[in-house]
């Protein structure tokens, strides 16, 4: 994590021990006690407080940085619309997965209309931080739920 663009200032712990918690907090989904556990082993005595602190502060941060790096540049995007029925209505699922199956976005709609398609993709674009070479359509593997 870049450390210079966060201030540590005032804070009891090096910038290393402090991004790495939060760090492991976001990458895994771990619990506070969990992440204290485990610094616990490394020698560091930290209570699961200050590490929820630490992630309340530097979360959003560290969360985005961690959700642009995840994904490489040359990977495709795979694009589907779906079609469900919820309430005895139509609505139009979009969803980008990226190459590893990872989720990137989804969008659940009452109507389908070209206006709400680009914007899905604008926001996209904005939240990745980048674009794909290459985009795909209907070509995603969705897990099967419930078994």
């Amino acid at each position: 994590m870049n450390s210079s663009a966060v201030s540590y200032q005032r804070h009891r712990f090096p910038p290393e021990i402090i991004s790495h918690a939060v760090w492991l907090y976001y990458r895994f989904c771990l619990s506070y006690r969990d992440i204290e556990e485990m610094l616990a082993q490394r020698g560091i005595t930290v209570s699961y407080q200050a590490i929820r602190y630490w992630c309340r502060k530097f979360g959003l941060t560290f969360a985005r940085a961690i959700r642009r790096r995840q994904s490489n540049v040359s990977t495709p995007w795979y694009v589907e619309e779906v079609f469900l029925k919820i309430g005895g209505k139509l609505h139009y699922l979009f969803r980008a997965v990226d190459q590893d199956g990872q989720v990137l976005d989804i969008l659940l709609q009452s109507r389908r209309h070209k206006r709400a398609a680009l914007k899905f993709f604008r926001k996209l674009l904005k939240t990745q931080g980048y674009a794909p070479l290459l985009f795909r359509a209907a070509r995603v593997f969705l897990p099967v739920i419930g078994r």
